[in-house]
């Protein structure tokens, strides 16, 4: 993809369309993510038992890591088709800046895997017997965090790119970065259940994730330009 040097709000627009046409050409990949992260969190009440007081008791932490897989099955293929075809060498070439190229990128991965995520919350809420007076909390620290995760996957994705077995460099990578959001995510959400103020949490979630769009898209840049080497 040869990109002309324009604005970078411009060139931003301009990924994130083209990366959401693509990804609708492949939607059996964009719907992988949404049907794990249900399956998981739905079958715990046949593997474990009906009783609402005890689901109850361990839905926030059965969401949240159902959610962090989810995220991580979603990360694996994000930069390995332009990587293989050469787009992200074109990128780098193009006198555009990296970072605003990618970061286009991940927005648009995000927009097309963590929003379903969060759509699908009502009925993860449903399965594990959650009140819905905590439904709202649920899907706000789920749109921060999967968002977050977006971010801090895309640069293990991205030093990943020249191995051979990058899914499990990505996991090895992601899962200590992701421990902070998992906590904080299903603290806000246990907090919301029983009726406690979870603004702690919810706040706490959208710092790391204003720290992730400070930080994360140079250091995307350069982990790119790493796999290149």
């Amino acid at each position: 993809m040869r990109i002309a040097l324009r604005p970078w709000p411009h060139v931003f627009v301009m990924v994130y369309q083209r990366e959401c046409r693509l990804a609708l050409r492949r939607w059996s990949q964009l719907a992988q993510p949404v049907v794990f992260f249900i399956m998981v969190t739905t079958l715990f009440p046949l593997a474990l038992s009906p009783e609402p007081s005890l689901l109850r008791s361990i839905a926030p932490g059965v969401v949240w890591v159902a959610a962090l897989l989810a995220s991580l099955l979603a990360l694996e293929t994000l930069f390995r088709a332009d990587w293989d075809n050469g787009t992200l060498e074109q990128w780098a070439l193009s006198g555009q800046p990296l970072a605003i190229l990618l970061l286009g990128k991940v927005s648009a991965h995000w927009c097309l895997t963590g929003v379903p995520l969060v759509l699908s919350a009502p009925v993860v809420a449903y399965a594990l017997g959650m009140p819905w007076t905590a439904l709202g909390v649920l899907m706000g620290s789920l749109a921060l965090g999967t968002a977050a995760l977006s971010l801090l996957g895309a640069v293990g994705a991205a030093l990943s790119l020249g191995t051979r077995r990058g899914s499990v460099l990505l996991s090895l990578m992601m899962l200590p970065l992701a421990m902070p959001v998992l906590i904080f995510g299903a603290r806000a959400t246990d907090l919301a259940m029983s009726q406690d103020a979870p603004d702690a949490g919810l706040w706490l979630l959208a710092a790391l994730l204003i720290a992730a769009l400070s930080l994360v898209p140079v250091a995307l840049a350069a982990a790119v330009r790493i796999s290149f080497e």
